[in-house]
């Protein structure tokens, strides 16, 4: 009888797929930020929170007026990332099957197959998700919740890592539908993205200047694989969080229900979100454990679009920022 190797230990990762290097991987996160700041200019928490949820394996909502260079921003992501990406421009008369895909009837062979939207991807950049109605903008519901696409009783995976990073105008502008609160609520995060200071705009101006074109993205490179982005969100996964903090977050959210300025507060799946956030951050600063102030970095971006504010309060100027800082003081913070 020959002798066999033994089976490896539970858990344990075979001998040709030894696991990455946590700190390695962290490294390489943030490499990406710096390859996206060689095309973008004083956006730095915007590409941070792109990069946050990514490995919460969350989707992102981008708000902001145009000319702010929110899809420069998804665009340079997404290089930088190295994954496959493609754009879906909203308008008023885009359909649902648009997005996702369709079946189409082959002459040949008399039936019908599946033909894949610009959904099957990587990250998927949504421009003006609210330009068109909220029937198209529901088409993305079931691939954002369940990453999948189903058509004819068939449901199809979507691939893995996907992001989905919508870009939007403030309501106010002409021509925009305001998003379903189950649309909003499948966001991670929104992101307000604002004018750029004085001088990063007169670095833009000298980027552009010396030749930059946006449209081709040059210089920007690829620093991270598909497997190593993986890797880093099964680690940001894996960061412990105590009972006290897991309160924490809980106490936060029922101090947006209790809120007299707020009708609808946050939700249990808000909460498992900012938890998400909040070990995507931790894991990023290298920390081992969440901790409250990890959580309260991430409230605000994680939390402002799901909250629906009072009608009499929002004639009065407050808005859900406001509200959510004034939760955070008065929150008892475990020790």
């Amino acid at each position: 009888m020959t002798d066999t190797a033994p089976p490896p230990a539970f858990n344990e990762a075979p001998p040709d797929e030894a696991p990455f290097d946590e700190a390695q991987l962290r490294q390489a996160m943030h490499r990406v930020r710096t390859e996206v700041d060689k095309a973008v200019i004083g956006q730095a928490g915007t590409v941070t929170g792109l990069l946050v949820c990514l490995l919460s394996r969350g989707h992102v909502l981008l708000e902001g007026v145009p000319g702010v260079a929110k899809t420069l921003v998804v665009r340079s992501f997404a290089r930088a990332l190295g994954l496959d990406t493609k754009r879906v421009q909203f308008t008023p008369d885009l359909m649902p099957g648009d997005v996702t895909g369709s079946l189409v009837y082959d002459a040949r062979t008399g039936e019908f197959e599946f033909r894949q939207g610009p959904v099957f991807t990587n990250i998927l950049l949504a421009d003006e998700i609210n330009r068109t109605p909220p029937k198209t903008q529901a088409a993305l519901l079931e691939a954002m919740e369940e990453r999948q696409v189903s058509a004819d009783g068939v449901s199809r995976d979507l691939p893995d890592p996907f992001l989905v990073a919508a870009t939007q105008n403030p309501i106010e502008h002409e021509g925009t539908y305001s998003l379903p609160e189950a649309q909003l609520d499948r966001f991670l995060m929104k992101l307000v993205v604002g004018m750029p200071e004085r001088d990063a705009e007169v670095t833009v101006l000298r980027l552009h200047a010396s030749g930059f074109s946006p449209r081709e993205l040059t210089g920007v490179e690829a620093t991270v694989t598909a497997e190593e982005i993986r890797a880093a969100q099964d680690a940001a996964a894996r960061v412990e969080v105590t009972d006290e903090v897991l309160g924490y977050v809980v106490d936060l959210a029922r101090a947006t229900r209790d809120s007299p300025s707020v009708l609808l507060g946050a939700s249990p799946r808000a909460s498992t979100g900012l938890l998400a956030a909040a070990k995507a951050w931790a894991w990023l600063n290298g920390s081992s454990a969440v901790t409250p102030d990890h959580v309260q970095t991430m409230l605000v971006p994680v939390w402002r679009h799901r909250l629906q504010l009072r009608p009499d309060a929002e004639m009065e100027g407050v808005s859900a920022d406001a509200v959510l800082a004034s939760v955070i003081q008065q929150t008892r913070v475990p020790i």
